[in-house]
């Protein structure tokens, strides 16, 4: 049985690297379906990514009187994201699609792994610690450790993408169907 991945970037540099999560949600019989923030959007190759899904890539909302031209979601893995996307989220705030469909795979009880990808020094923020409390205490998955996953330093650039911690992701994906596979889901 197919499930359906909705993946979730905003702009951080491993965001360049979702075509490498789309190949490992089919190892594991997942749909991805990729959705990114505008500022995402331009980051990277929209081409390459649209190769790695059958799925249309979405980036903006879709007009009342159009039909949603994904399928419904099983699970959201919403990687990486910034640290104001992370803020934004636990405050309620959807002002882009991105967001707006994390806020609904929350109150629909879809399963969320969410990978924060901030720079050391916003890791360290008071609000995105509050911001990582209050998604904890919604349901959603955190994967994030510092000091098993190191952060980027601030202004790091793009070796940055290096330290984003896709074998933990592998693993938690992994769970993740083993659970779905015992129990059925709620579709967004």
């Amino acid at each position: 049985m197919t499930r359906t991945l909705y993946i979730i970037g905003s702009a951080a540099p491993p965001v360049r690297q979702l075509d490498e999560a789309c190949a490992l949600a089919r190892t594991h019989g997942w749909e991805p379906c990729i959705i990114l923030t505008p500022l995402a959007a331009g980051w990277v190759d929209l081409e390459m990514l649209r190769a790695a899904t059958s799925q249309p890539i979405r980036t903006v909302p879709r007009r009342p009187d159009e039909q949603d031209p994904l399928p419904k979601a099983d699970a959201v893995l919403a990687a990486p994201l910034t640290f104001n996307t992370i803020n934004k989220w636990a405050a309620g705030i959807s002002d882009t699609l991105a967001l707006g469909l994390l806020n609904e795979a929350i109150g629909l009880e879809i399963p969320v792994i969410a990978v924060p990808f901030p720079n050391v020094a916003l890791a360290r923020h008071r609000a995105f610690r509050r911001s990582m409390s209050e998604l904890r205490g919604y349901g959603v998955q955190l994967l994030f450790d510092p000091d098993a996953y190191p952060l980027p330093t601030p202004n790091l650039g793009p070796a940055s993408r290096d330290l984003f911690p896709w074998s933990a992701l592998r693993e938690q994906l992994a769970a993740l169907t083993a659970q779905l596979d015992a129990e059925p889901v709620t579709k967004l």
